[in-house]
Order: structure tokens, then sequence, then C-alpha cells
């Protein structure tokens, strides 16, 4: 096993907040060198897709929006036990990650992460738009610090770049 902590971010970059996710991986591309054993992903909306990229990694943080109770740009940390706590709910579209689903699937196989981590942030109002809002933008880079810290923490530390700026990634720019 060559990856050891995958990091990964979820979400349509079409649909404004949801875009969270990726936007949180291009920060920590952006600002951080990572060891190996760390691997970033912007998965997009994968679905049941989901699951190869669950299997056999020891730790996975997750980084997307979340149905939650506050603001729209507070960030909200999950573990394992706290997504498979909530009980299963209906996927109503394809983009739903179906996260509680691939990991029930792997514990019955013994092959899921021991470890899952979710930071998420809460979304604004739905709309079909490239961009962030404002206060989901804000939010991006304190949950890139967030997941930076959880690689410490598992003693896998990324190195801050040198002039590191976060620019913005190629499906906000304007055409």
């Amino acid at each position: 096993m060559d990856t050891v902590i995958r990091v990964i971010g979820l979400g349509n970059v079409l649909v404004g907040d949801d875009a969270f996710g990726p936007w949180v991986i291009h920060a920590l591309e952006s600002l951080w060198t990572f060891p190996p054993g760390v691997s970033l992903e912007d998965l997009g909306t994968p679905g049941l897709d989901l699951l190869p990229y669950l299997t056999d990694t020891a730790t996975v943080i997750l980084a997307d929006t979340v149905r939650a109770d506050g603001s729209a740009g507070e960030l909200r940390r999950y573990d394992k036990a706290q997504i498979l706590a909530n009980p299963l709910q209906p996927r109503v579209s394809p983009h739903d990650p179906g996260l509680k689903d691939a990991l029930l699937s792997l514990e019955l196989e013994e092959r899921g992460p021991r470890e899952v981590i979710l930071v998420g942030a809460i979304p604004g109002p739905a709309r079909y738009d490239v961009g962030l809002s404002p206060a989901v933008r804000a939010a991006v880079e304190p949950a890139a610090r967030l997941v930076v810290a959880e690689l410490e923490r598992l003693g896998a530390r990324p190195q801050p770049r040198e002039r590191a700026v976060l620019g913005t990634p190629w499906w906000d720019l304007e055409v």
C-alpha cells in the first residue's frame, strides 16, 4: 500500500458552493507540499465510484459541503463514527457522494479506512453557477489548515511552499 493517507475533495465546480471540496484541494496543492504516502485528489461527484478511493487506505480526509444547522461558510469536522451514526439518506441525485454507503460496504469486506475525517462547510443556497459565495470562499483556507492539522496529527507534516499564492483554479477563470 503506497498511499497511507488520501485527501479527497468532493463537489461539483459548476454548482456554486458545491465546489468547496475541489477548492480545498486547490488550496492545499497551491500552499503546501506533501510527504510520500499522502495523495490529494479532486474527485468531483463520484457517487458510488468513491469506493476505490476508500479501499485499502489507512486514513481518508474528505472536504465537502455538509448539511448542518448554521450559517453558510461555517466549518464542521466529523469522524468516521459520527458519519456512520447518521441514518442513511436516500440518494436523490447522481451527485450524492454516497460516503456512508461506501464506508458500510467496505466495513463488510474489512477493506475500509481505519480513520475517516470529513471537513465540511455549510453551503449557501444552491445555485447553478461557477464560483463560491463569499462566505464559503472565506472558509476555504481555514478548511485547508484543518486538513493540514489533521495530517500533522497523523505524522504526515506538509511543508509550506515558498512564495505560495492561492490563485484561481481553472474552473473559476473568466473566459
